[in-house]
């Protein structure tokens, strides 16, 4: 994952545990803490043929990988990255759940992105040297991966198919960011709610007209992904429910008509 470029009632919502303010600033200060454990039992090709970007690479070649990596299995709520550091390794993600995160000074949280298992990130400081541009933090108990920036520059050098899945996943991010800027830049915040939900919503994978997001999202952590507060994310998702676009259905939400999603989004992005 080039990671280095979140709703009705949230009291029933089950979500991933938290990290709070306070722990992110003294991670930020004091650095990783030393909760996670090797995992030199599992350092095996198995854990590898999980990650889309080695697909299709030879048994042998994934050996050697899988013991060239550090392997780590972490609890949830551990911080795995840090922006600004000085690191320049690549991690798969073999088994979990992720945040790519950043904070301010005041404490508030920004969010990019989730990972889930079978991606990859720190390819861009892997690439060019230059320190982290994101925190990234465990939502779930999680075993990855992590493989040095010579191992992971040879790796491109001699599987041409790698080296282009890498290319690929930056021209994407490339897209994603500058779609992400102009809705931050032009939308209101209702439209940026419409927007994060219709894109949750095809990535969970749209079937008869409608997506499951399971579980939902909090209405912090969809706040984080557009810049805005809870309060106002709870308004939209009200409007949106009594309209017929969205249900609630135990931990998850459904939204009803993506169709009229799809262009309720694309009239504003036409109009700004």
């Amino acid at each position: 994952m080039a990671a280095e470029i979140a709703f009705i009632t949230e009291a029933t919502v089950v979500q991933a545990p938290p990290v709070d303010c306070a722990f992110a600033h003294s991670f930020h200060n004091e650095g990783p803490s030393s909760v996670s454990t090797p995992m030199s039992s599992e350092r095996s090709a198995l854990g590898l043929q999980r990650i889309a970007l080695l697909k299709d690479l030879p048994r042998e070649r994934l050996e050697q990988l899988a013991r060239q990596c550090q392997w780590q299995s972490l609890p949830a709520g551990q911080p795995l990255m840090l922006r600004s550091e000085h690191k320049s390794d690549v991690v798969f993600l073999v088994s979990g759940r992720l945040r790519v995160t950043t904070y301010a000074a005041s404490g508030r949280q920004v969010t990019f992105r989730d990972a889930q298992d079978g991606e990859h990130f720190g390819e861009i400081s892997a690439i060019d040297g230059r320190p982290r541009s994101a925190d990234v933090v465990t939502l779930q108990p999680s075993v990855v991966a992590s493989l040095d920036r010579v191992a992971f520059l040879a790796l491109l050098r001699d599987e041409p198919a790698v080296a282009e899945r890498v290319l690929r996943n930056l021209a994407g991010l490339v897209r994603q960011l500058s779609e992400r800027v102009i809705d931050l830049s032009t939308l209101a915040v209702q439209n940026r709610v419409h927007a994060e939900l219709l894109r949750i919503g095809q990535a969970a994978g749209v079937q008869d007209n409608q997506a499951r997001l399971d579980p939902a999202p909090t209405h912090a952590e969809l706040a984080s992904q557009i810049g805005t507060n809870r309060e106002q994310v709870t308004r939209e998702l009200n409007a949106l429910r009594r309209d017929g676009l969205l249900a609630k259905e135990g931990r998850a939400l459904v939204l009803v008509d993506v169709r009229r999603l799809e262009r309720m989004v694309e009239e504003v992005r036409g109009a700004a």
